[in-house]
């Protein structure tokens, strides 16, 4: 009956094209044949897929969101806030699809994933570099990281040119500054390749903006909508975290890393520490 009413329906509608002999597809425009292909289990264990599949899905999203966080930038760099808002807005709701993926992933069990993990070898999430594009995006810079990319010398460009770029944090600052709030020099003119440490006359200035929303409304806006992707980068890392001590407990990582020790530490890295600072003293 489903079938006979689903064919009416079809058939009814008039306007449907069917053939496609000479004109483009939705596989062909989303390039389905490599993207779903592209998913090549090195064991033979059901659950390889799902590890490999999860993390296909993350890169994606992480795509998106370098994409959208590089718009912003250069956004708020000429000064159109209102247009980076709804980009950073985005990256938020992607951040929410990100950090939900990881209880896809918690349905691995460790009798599970013990039966395909040495196929890995010592490739690891640790070693995404679309992870570590968003976090120079953010502004968390560590040049040891540059060394794990020399195998490619095209992608070791493009990361050590990110590396090298301000951060959405940086080109914040300098607008605050445009704004006629004083910033330190030191702070105008660092080294970006080095991470940013809490600043006063950085967290004066967002304060101000704070305590003058009216006046510094779209100020008050980008700070709100970095907290935001702060916020749930932080809830990110903390589901990475208990996702891969479910599994695999306190064992050090295929890349080496100290695996859940070290996913606790990172929990402590602040992109923007002013505008969690000034919380406690508004």
């Amino acid at each position: 009956m489903t079938d006979e009413y689903e064919y009416k329906a079809f058939k009814n509608e008039k306007t449907i094209h069917t053939d496609f002999k000479e004109k483009m597809t939705y596989s062909d425009y989303l390039g389905l044949d490599t993207l779903l292909t592209s998913q090549h289990r090195l064991s033979d264990h059901h659950d390889e897929m799902l590890f490999i599949i999860v993390h296909h899905v993350s890169e994606l999203w992480m795509k998106l969101i370098l994409h959208e966080i590089q718009s912003a930038i250069h956004d708020i760099q000429g000064g159109h806030f209102s247009s980076s808002f709804k980009k950073l807005a985005r990256v938020s709701q992607v951040q929410t699809q990100l950090k939900d993926v990881w209880n896809v992933l918690a349905t691995l069990t460790p009798s599970e994933y013990i039966e395909f993990r040495d196929f890995l070898g010592q490739a690891s999430g640790f070693q995404s570099y679309q992870n570590r594009l968003i976090e120079f995006a953010l502004g968390y810079k560590t040049k040891h990281v540059l060394k794990i990319y020399e195998k490619d010398h095209e992608l070791h460009k493009r990361i050590e040119k990110a590396y090298h770029a301000p951060s959405i944090y940086d080109v914040s600052i300098q607008a605050l500054a445009k704004a006629g709030l004083p910033i330190d020099d030191a702070v105008l003119n660092r080294d970006v390749t080095t991470p940013h440490h809490p600043n006063e006359s950085v967290k004066q200035a967002w304060m101000t903006v704070y305590k003058n929303v009216d006046k510094y409304w779209e100020l008050y806006e980008l700070a709100e909508e970095l907290v935001d992707i702060e916020d749930l980068f932080q809830q990110w890392r903390f589901r990475h975290m208990k996702t891969v001590e479910r599994i695999i407990g306190f064992k050090k990582g295929t890349g080496g890393s100290g695996g859940v020790r070290y996913l606790k530490k990172v929990l402590d890295q602040y992109f923007f520490p002013e505008l969690w600072e000034l919380r406690t003293e508004l």
